[in-house]
């Protein structure tokens, strides 16, 4: 018998369809985009002036999009931010598009976005996805089918390869896609009606193309690509959906940043100034001034939500031997004293008051003192707008591959924690 709920099973199954609509940040952006849309949030240009009425607004900036719902007669409002990002590791497109082998193979010619699991890219059917950039300075998205594979080198050419193998970034990652001399860019431009020279520019990332699917005894897990970190923007977006105007205890901004894998250090970024300038864009058109916009800074929090590392059963060692946090068990409070995490005491607080309020159970992770953790966009946010910011996320094995594992439950139940931060717990 199955130990989920359908509210549980209906919420990751939306998630695998958002996962198939956002193969690349840029699609992931126009997918919340549209499912704002349908929410009653209604989108801008960053040349238009600030809308500042009650409601929905939202505006999309490559492959971020930052959101915002302003109540109805809440007086001396300030923010709450859930922040995360539309990225993940994967192989992306070099310049060139494609080459040939002197043996006749085509290869797509990428680089390494990102601390992407090399391995997990091999003999895996693999599509392209992304924007391009026409010549008359049109933007448009494209998404290949299963059009490539980075093949393993057979057994038999190398007896040595199951006692420890170093894959080199340049050399073995090129994956192959025809037999004949068509360019990637040739494709590309069928796909989208136009000429191969009409494409000036582009940003085009791997995805496998393998569906998202649960499995385990009872249906518990689910294995997909890009949960790191699809997974907090569906769950911050989902939460929205739910939620009704009324609802709303402060303004409330989503915000879903891209490039965090590669550092953030873009105009569409968490150390750009994207949030920054609509912050104070927002208390601009409320009225406030220099010191307003200050004082509304003040009272303002952020739930950074990121994906963090269940215990692994293969190589426990790796982690803290008092804190194993498991799949089911509830998101993650992410904690690390070099403040590779931006939680502290009193963001514990906030994350406990909003996990009690969603009747939700949390777990801590903290890094094995010898493994060095990563970081997230909570310190940039924290450091750049001096706010206090907790870091939190779902569990996942196999993090940065291109299938991670996740549970079922822990995915409703952030979003509905973040449901309850947004309602001023």
């Amino acid at each position: 018998m199955s130990i989920l709920d359908s509210s549980e099973i209906n919420h990751v199954e939306d998630f695998g369809g958002f996962i198939e609509a956002s193969p690349s940040s840029y699609h992931a952006a126009q997918t919340v985009a549209r499912r704002l849309e349908a929410r009653g949030f209604k989108q801008m240009l960053e040349t238009d002036p600030m809308p500042v009425q009650p409601g929905g607004h939202f505006f999309i900036r490559d492959g971020a999009v930052i959101a915002w719902f302003i109540p109805e007669g809440v007086e001396d409002p300030t923010f709450r931010i859930v922040g995360c990002h539309t990225d993940s590791p994967g192989l992306k497109v070099k310049p060139s598009g494609s080459s040939s082998t002197p043996d006749g193979w085509g290869q797509i010619d990428v680089e390494m976005y990102g601390g992407l699991l090399l391995n997990s890219w091999l003999d895996r059917e693999i599509g392209f996805a992304g924007r391009v950039i026409l010549r008359d300075g049109t933007e448009r998205l494209v998404q290949t089918g299963p059009i490539a594979r980075v093949p393993q080198l057979a057994i038999h050419l190398d007896r040595d390869i199951n006692s420890g193998f170093k894959l080199d970034k340049q050399k073995h990652m090129q994956p192959v896609w025809t037999l004949g001399d068509k360019t990637l860019f040739e494709h590309i431009g069928d796909l989208l009606g136009v000429e191969a020279k009409d494409i000036v520019g582009h940003d085009l990332m791997s995805y496998a193309v393998q569906p998202p699917a649960r499995f385990g005894l009872d249906g518990e897990f689910f294995a997909a690509g890009r949960q790191d970190n699809l997974s907090s923007v569906h769950a911050g977006l989902t939460a929205l959906e739910r939620m009704q105007d009324s609802d709303f205890a402060d303004i409330a901004v989503f915000a879903a940043f891209d490039h965090e894998e590669v550092g953030s250090s873009t105009r569409s970024g968490a150390s750009g100034p994207i949030l920054e300038t609509t912050l104070r864009r927002i208390a601009a058109g409320l009225g406030r001034d220099e010191d307003g916009y200050h004082r509304m800074l003040a009272g303002t929090t952020c739930i950074s939500a990121d994906a963090g590392h269940f215990v692994h059963p293969n190589y426990a060692e790796r982690h803290d031997p008092n804190n194993h946090p498991m799949p089911g068990a509830g998101p993650m409070l992410k904690l690390n004293a070099n403040q590779r995490y931006a939680s502290d005491a009193v963001g514990a607080g906030l994350w406990s008051r909003a996990c009690e309020a969603a009747e939700v159970p949390s777990q801590a992770f903290v890094s094995n003192n010898s493994v060095p953790c990563g970081s997230t966009i909570g310190p940039l946010t924290a450091t750049r707008l001096g706010i206090t910011t907790v870091d939190v996320g779902i569990g996942l094995l196999s993090m940065h591959s291109a299938r991670e594992m996740s549970h079922v439950s822990d995915h409703l139940m952030l979003s509905r924690v973040l449901e309850e931060y947004w309602k001023g717990a």
